[in-house]
């Protein structure tokens, strides 16, 4: 069956690479190959599963609307799903904190609500730029793809990526003020830089190496946005959907971003579903004006519906918090006094165990295969794939999760020396 790939499918493909396995089935966070062999799952398909594979309810709606032959495919018309979805959204997840959102169905992957946030910024601006960080990652779509910093995605544009002016990411140089480097890139008229129609970040850096944003520096973005009216754009695709803890990653900041980008666990089981979440106040859009044929998939609104209920039923919440303390009790205590330069850091059920000071790629690289030989799945993230990236399903069982710290545990004593 492996030939079949290497022959037919094109060399992009990349996950396969790191995971050679064909799989077969998965349950909560346990993935079964076709010989039979299990692999915990540190990886919930990129954050797309984050209340575990084939959830029993949220299968179970999705069942049962395909046997009621419910319209499956309907672009953006008035369906019963979609306005089931919005109400559960509004009333359960935004209403309650205090979040006043419209909200717009993009596409089927982040980065059609990513392209569609950049183009709404800017018109409702008139401004062209863009401020990113450094060590994001937005997407690969040509908006998207000119955010992100990462050299080897830019280098498949195939053109110059504009329209961005990136900034130091606050982790990377202690000393400076980022706040005040903006400001100044802002009103110094010879910074050469033009002003920006919004501020687009995640409120965890998840490609760029598991970095989590610090409230008080949220809430000072948040203020220089609202000094010079720039819209402050939350990308919450892979830390959102209960990932930090909350259901959005900027929630500790006590902030309200005016445009948010939601997507990969929004559809609930892994189906495709992406959102922008806009101040009605800059719904300026006419009608039309930024389509997609699969906006519409019903199934995906059944299954998001399900998931937002999976997450207030559940109390997911809650169960992150409890496994948060088991990863960085874990952390503290059994990885990081492996070797001195071994250095951990996370949120909820996002976490890094950073290499770079010991190997870089080579070391990252060779800990990853020999994870996936002994049954762990786990990517590399971040500055020369240094970062070892935890993030397994929500719901994972306490001694699930131990077990899958305890492998990669034991392989960094394989290759790790003080």
């Amino acid at each position: 069956m492996a030939n079949t790939f290497e022959t037919f499918e094109s060399n992009v493909r990349s996950y396969c690479r790191s995971f050679p396995a064909v799989f077969v089935s998965a349950k909560g966070g346990v993935l079964t190959d076709d010989q039979g062999k299990t692999y915990i799952d540190f990886f919930s398909g990129a954050g797309g599963v984050n209340y575990g594979h084939n959830h029993p309810y949220i299968k179970q709606k999705l069942i049962e609307y395909l046997q009621s032959d419910g319209i499956i495919h309907a672009l953006d018309m008035y369906t019963q799903p979609k306005a089931e979805f919005i109400d559960y959204f509004q009333t359960n997840i935004l209403q309650p904190k205090g979040l006043d959102y419209k909200i717009q169905f993009t596409g089927p992957t982040g980065t059609n609500a990513v392209e569609a946030a950049l183009k709404l910024a800017r018109k409702y601006t008139g401004r062209t730029n863009i401020f990113a960080f450094m060590g994001a990652f937005h997407g690969m779509t040509a908006g998207s793809l000119a955010l992100t910093t990462d050299s080897s995605s830019r280098a498949g544009a195939g053109m110059p990526l504009g329209g961005v002016t990136h900034i130091p990411a606050p982790y990377m140089y202690p000393q400076l003020d980022v706040i005040s480097y903006m400001e100044t890139l802002i009103t110094d008229d010879h910074s050469g830089v033009e002003k920006p129609a919004a501020i687009v970040l995640e409120a965890v850096q998840a490609d760029g190496g598991i970095y989590p944003m610090s409230a008080e520096f949220l809430q000072n973005l948040r203020a220089l946005c609202d000094r010079h009216e720039i819209l402050l754009v939350i990308d919450d695709i892979q830390a959102g959907c209960g990932r930090s803890g909350n259901f959005f990653a900027f929630e500790h900041a006590g902030i309200v971003p005016d445009l948010v980008t939601v997507s990969k666990s929004i559809g609930g089981i892994g189906m495709p579903m992406a959102l922008l979440l806009m101040k009605p106040c800059f719904d300026i859009w006419t009608p039309g004006e930024h389509t997609g044929t699969f906006r519409g998939n019903q199934l995906s609104l059944v299954s998001a519906k399900a998931g937002l209920e999976v997450f207030i039923n559940e109390n997911v919440a809650a169960q992150v918090a409890e496994k948060e303390a088991i990863v960085a009790d874990f952390m503290k205590n059994e990885i990081e006094p492996l070797h001195p330069q071994i250095t951990t850091r996370g949120v909820g059920l996002l976490w890094g165990v950073d290499l770079s000071a010991l190997g870089g790629n080579d070391l990252s690289k060779a800990v990853m295969h020999r994870c996936f030989e002994k049954g762990l799945v786990l990517e590399r993230v971040g500055r020369d794939n240094a970062v070892m990236k935890l993030m397994p399903t929500l719901t994972v069982e306490p001694e699930l999760l131990k077990q899958g710290l305890t492998i990669l545990r034991d392989v960094l004593c394989e290759f790790v020396k003080e």
